[in-house]
């Protein structure tokens, strides 16, 4: 390609789309030639290299980006390698003089952003870095005294008193792009080989800008009305299932921001905007607390003794626990790459409070497992659950599966969609089988023990064990 001193780079990163991109909207205002590129660095993230599902929707976001793109007349650039190196190349190969990119929240994609500007500043290239992936600016919401928020509600009324997101702004028709030479997405291996396990994610996900939107559309039409009193309920359709295309920035969060304010002020309208706060105040934690996902916010939280249970780790991620809520949530994961919001609770509870096992296992299973495995909403998720995290009274909070699963799932719904062999227990017994009469477990087929596990821990021991852990951790640090 030909050296051109009027052409930037677009490096594209967790904002996968055309609409709402604002490093999209400067570079192309910039009248200079477009040249978007992706890099696939799997070193910079160290252990938070993307895992199995992420990559699986990596690969269908970045071949509807670059159909998107090529639309426009700017065709994806694609490289594999370590960031900084590869994006230098580029500069020096076309000349560009520019770079534009959104910013991560991430600390390795910090780190990546200073490396990368100071490679390329001292080449003569000016890099400018935009708010591509969140609502706010994470600096500008502060306490009175100028701190940083440890508890969502004072955070989020923050939120709301702040200047409003800006409106989303239309996806460019006509790009002034440019070309380089570029990988072949299908030479990354980003999909299954032999061993497909991708057929649940297939049948359940329509990855891309394209898919993001139908997804809020269905939503604001079929489900927000009833969504602050349907959400909890995970055998309905009555979430967004947006999560996973925030992550990537196949939506950006003011689009959805703004198109959920449109709806008017009803409970369900207001309380899904709540829930999109909660997911910035997520994003903000990470931002100010760097060590998130392996350190407990709570210090005194680094002394608790954690059990190592292999085998108990093992059952509650095949969904073989024993306990028929957790079980289905861990197969809808493994099925279709994410969870129901509520079952994630119950399940991380149970791991971390029933089996005393370390959230940051959990953790390390839903980074691998979930397509929205997003690092602040996971490693402040699991801290919540744990009770280590940002929360005003959380270390007692112990989630009974079999009590959730009767208010939330009463009927049984979703334990039999996804433990199909407790399909023909009566509803008063599909959340306790182990309670339920002999004859009664004979008529429906299961035999505890063989077609269905026992329950791999008592609960009720289970319980007061974390109390009795929680407890000593507690008064230590009195």
């Amino acid at each position: 390609m030909s050296v051109d001193t009027s052409l930037a780079l677009l490096w594209f990163r967790q904002d996968l789309r055309l609409a709402d991109h604002a490093a999209l909207q400067a570079a192309c205002a910039s009248d200079r030639k477009v040249l978007p590129v992706y890099v696939l660095d799997d070193a910079a993230p160290g252990r938070w290299a993307m895992g199995g599902a992420s990559r699986w929707w990596l690969h269908h976001s970045l071949a509807a980006l670059t159909d998107g793109l090529r639309a426009t007349g700017a065709p994806l650039v694609l490289q594999r390698g370590e960031t900084v190196a590869a994006l230098a190349a580029l500069a020096t190969e076309t000349g560009a003089t520019e770079l534009y990119c959104g910013g991560s929240v991430e600390p390795w994609g910090r780190a990546l952003e200073r490396q990368v500007h100071d490679t390329l500043a001292g080449r003569g290239v000016r890099v400018r870095r935009f708010r591509t992936t969140t609502l706010f600016d994470m600096d500008t919401i502060r306490t009175q005294a100028g701190g940083v928020y440890g508890v969502y509600t004072p955070f989020s009324r923050a939120c709301f008193a702040a200047d409003a997101p800006r409106a989303p702004v239309a996806a460019p028709t006509r790009i002034n792009g440019a070309e380089a030479a570029s990988d072949r997405l299908e030479d990354w291996g980003l999909l299954p080989g032999k061993r497909d396990w991708a057929g649940g994610l297939r049948k359940t996900w329509r990855p891309g800008e394209d898919g993001a939107r139908a997804a809020l559309r269905r939503f604001l039409e079929e489900a927000v009305a009833t969504y602050h009193d349907r959400r909890d309920f995970p055998s309905e359709a009555a979430t967004s299932r947006l999560s996973p295309y925030l992550h990537f920035g196949e939506i950006s969060a003011a689009t959805v921001w703004h198109a959920a304010q449109a709806v008017g002020d009803g409970r369900g309208a207001q309380k899904f905007v709540l829930e999109l706060v909660w997911r910035e105040f997520s994003q903000y934690l990470l931002w100010h607390h760097p060590a998130l996902p392996e350190v407990p916010l709570r210090p005194e939280f680094a002394a608790m003794p954690w059990r190592d249970d292999t085998a108990g780790l093992q059952a509650w991620q095949r969904g073989r626990t024993g306990v028929p809520i957790v079980d289905a949530g861990m197969r809808e994961l493994w099925r279709t790459g994410w969870m129901h919001n509520r079952v994630r609770m119950i399940v991380a509870s149970f791991l971390v409070k029933h089996l005393l096992v370390d959230w940051r296992a959990g953790q390390d299973w839903f980074w691998d497992t979930l397509v929205d495995a997003d690092l602040g909403n996971n490693a402040a998720s699991w801290q919540w659950v744990a009770g280590c995290g940002a929360d005003a009274a959380p270390w007692f909070r112990i989630f009974n599966p079999v009590l959730q699963g009767r208010k939330f799932d009463p009927d049984g719904a979703y334990v039999r969609r996804h433990v199909p062999e407790l399909a023909e227990l009566p509803d008063v017994h599909i959340h306790a089988p182990w309670e339920a009469p002999a004859t009664v477990l004979e008529q429906a087929g299961v035999a505890l023990g063989r077609t269905y596990p026992r329950p791999i821990v008592d609960l009720a021991e289970g319980r007061a064990r974390a109390l009795a852990a929680l407890n000593a951790v507690s008064s230590r640090n009195a």
